[in-house]
């Protein structure tokens, strides 16, 4: 009997492991002591003390799967609500949540200059005096916030994209220009530039600051008081970056000439000063540095690998030391830390919804940095800069209060599935336009796979080249007119690029070929209209119909889409004859380029060439001819 009851005792328990909350815990608790202990507890009312410690384990046991549940289903991005394990996951997969978002608009910007006499005896704008204001330059809204240029507004640069106007602003007491005001427009944003200071003493491996504010947009510049300049990076293994410096002939003895058309290069430059900045759950900013604290090279604390285990005289290694594999930690691998000095921290506070000012508020200039030709006329020149004026035509938009935990969540889905890569087409054709213009303007992309002269063959027959693209690209000049890209601008474009390429694409920059065209058409009118008015509507509505903005390359033509244009007019009975024909000759204005378009034309649709072309009416004044047709 007794060996009965120890067997008993000692059989495996039938234990169930989907119990999740206290009732069925309880339940669980309540078969498991009935079935195991049946002689030693038996009273199950409310009032045993018994089923206290029953229902403690119960509790003990829905906290534990509360929590479990709880912890798991953070893990996941789509399902955590933790705002801090959310930001964490963000991070890992490459996206830095916003916690504020800056209202931008365009200003328009002005300054006076005095006039001159040119060679021919004319009054001109004197642009000896014209004003470069640099960017991160302020102007206040008479709403409150403040805003920060983005861009150079440089008075002594002009193209299509960033046009220079002038007008005649006083005239003298002989009814002569003697001062005309210029005017540009820049992109600004809402925006305070704040600062911190921090004293570092020793050198800490990825040592780490948080900034007091809340709603910081960005970090503008870390300096030291060695004055060494802190880069910031996306990840601190990211040893170099791209950085704009003037196109000058100290940077670039070859590029320097196209300066006017292309002011800045993109130049890679190493930065083993770099850190990296994150948002916090509680909305503040943490920046870290690097793991470098060590003042000896790396190649003294990690050796080179291909000498480890050598013997070389007397049988000694050329380790002269223990090799520890952690070593490279102390190294410049991931940056340098600072040590003794103090950090100065420059960065912008602002936006959120109350940074959407209305038009024409932003009118009071702040903390401008003004850069000027020297040797000026010392009076002239100081009230040049005080005629510094700003308004913005449009309301500030865009301000907003940042990330939502939902947005973030959508935010970082979005940008893992495209990790800053550039792989399609359409990819290229993005990035390509998205070049910042003071690095070149890029008026139209496109892109066409390489091929090249087949190897199987002796005939010229061409396969394609699955390595490498072809990116054709066109600028404006700036009478808004399609120009052939300078060799710094395409220099920065490949640069540029670079960055997001796939590692086994080349890219070939080319220009994409200008066909010049003119158009002549017969319409028939209807009686009581005037035939004059008719006519003078179409071409309008053809100049329009064909600007430059609308084109790209390798567009067709569709001949039946320009006869509805004109046959949609009012006053048009019919459209009798439309013909186009080409324009060359660089005597004449046009592009060297000769091109048939009647063998071109094909079912009522005129075809680019072969090699990527775009068509271009470029004197719409004089190359749109029609006439009206009388019975």
């Amino acid at each position: 009997m007794a060996y009965n009851k120890l067997l008993t005792q000692f059989q495996p328990r039938d234990i169930n492991y989907l119990s999740k909350d206290f009732a069925t815990f309880k339940q669980n608790l309540l078969e498991f002591t009935r079935t195991y202990f049946p002689d030693n507890f038996n009273d199950f009312s409310e009032g045993n003390p018994g089923m206290m410690f029953l229902e403690m384990a119960a509790y003990v046991g829905d906290v534990l799967s509360f929590y479990t549940d709880t912890q798991f289903q953070e893990s996941f991005l789509l399902l955590a609500q933790n705002k801090n394990n959310l930001y964490n996951m963000a991070y890992a997969m490459g996206y830095k949540p916003k916690v504020t978002s800056a209202a931008i608009t365009n200003l328009d910007i002005t300054q006076l200059v005095p006039a001159k006499v040119d060679e021919e005896g004319s009054r001109v704008p004197d642009y000896d005096y014209a004003l470069n204001i640099k960017q991160n330059s302020t102007f206040n809204s008479t709403e409150g916030p403040s805003f920060y240029t983005i861009d150079d507004c440089d008075f002594t640069y002009s193209s299509s994209l960033s046009p220079v106007t002038a007008s005649i602003y006083q005239y003298d007491s002989d009814a002569k220009p003697e001062y005309y005001i210029l005017k540009k427009q820049v992109q600004a944003i809402s925006a305070d530039i704040k600062s911190q200071e921090f004293s570092i003493g020793t050198a800490q491996r990825f040592k780490s600051i948080s900034l007091f504010d809340t709603d910081i947009i960005s970090i503008e510049r870390i300096t030291d008081s060695n004055g060494h300049t802190w880069t910031e990076v996306p990840y601190l293994a990211q040893d170099t970056v791209y950085q704009e410096v003037n196109n000058n002939a100290a940077n670039d003895p070859e590029l320097h000439h196209y300066n006017h058309e292309t002011p800045y290069l993109l130049k890679l430059k190493e930065v083993p000063k770099r850190f990296i900045s994150r948002v916090k759950a509680d909305d503040t900013v943490e920046i870290q540095f690097g793991a470098g604290t060590s003042t000896q090279s790396d190649e003294e604390i990690i050796p080179n690998p291909d000498n480890v285990g050598l013997g070389i005289k007397d049988g000694l290694s050329k380790l002269d030391k223990t090799y520890d594999p952690s070593n490279f930690l102390y190294t410049k691998t991931y940056g340098q830390a600072p040590q003794n000095v103090t950090i100065t921290v420059d960065y912008l506070v602002g936006g959120g919804l109350k940074a959407n000012v209305n038009s024409n508020t932003i009118t009071e200039t702040g903390e401008l940095t003004i850069v000027s030709k020297p040797n000026l006329q010392v009076g002239m020149a100081n009230f040049i800069r005080s005629s510094i004026t700003s308004t913005n035509i449009e309301a500030a938009r865009g301000g907003g209060s940042g990330d939502s935990i939902e947005d973030v969540r959508l935010n970082v889905m979005a940008n893992f599935s495209t990790q800053g890569r550039t792989v399609t087409k359409e990819d290229y054709i993005v990035r390509t336009l998205l070049m910042p213009p003071r690095l070149g303007s890029i008026a139209k992309a496109y892109i066409t796979q390489d091929d090249q002269i087949s190897p199987l063959t002796t005939q010229p027959n061409r396969i394609p080249n699955p390595l490498a693209i072809n990116l054709y690209v066109l600028g404006y000049n700036q009478k808004g007119l399609f120009t052939t890209i300078n060799k710094a601008t395409k220099t920065n474009l490949l640069t540029y690029l670079e960055q997001h390429r796939t590692l086994t694409d080349a890219i070939n920059i080319k220009n994409a070929f200008i066909i010049n065209f003119a158009i002549e058409f017969e319409i028939s009118t209807f009686k009581n209209y005037n035939n004059n008015n008719v006519l003078l509507e179409c071409i309008t509505n053809l100049r329009e119909y064909f600007t430059n903005d609308s084109r790209q390359i390798n567009q067709p033509i569709v001949i039946a889409d320009v006869k509805n244009l004109i046959g949609s007019i009012r006053g048009v009975q019919t459209v009798e004859d439309v013909v186009f024909s080409n324009k060359s000759g660089v005597y004449g204005g046009y592009s060297i380029h000769r091109y048939d378009m009647e063998a071109a034309t094909k079912n009522g649709i005129i075809y680019p060439s072969m090699d990527p072309s775009i068509f271009e009416l470029k004197f719409p004044n004089t190359d749109i001819k029609g006439r009206v047709i009388t019975y």
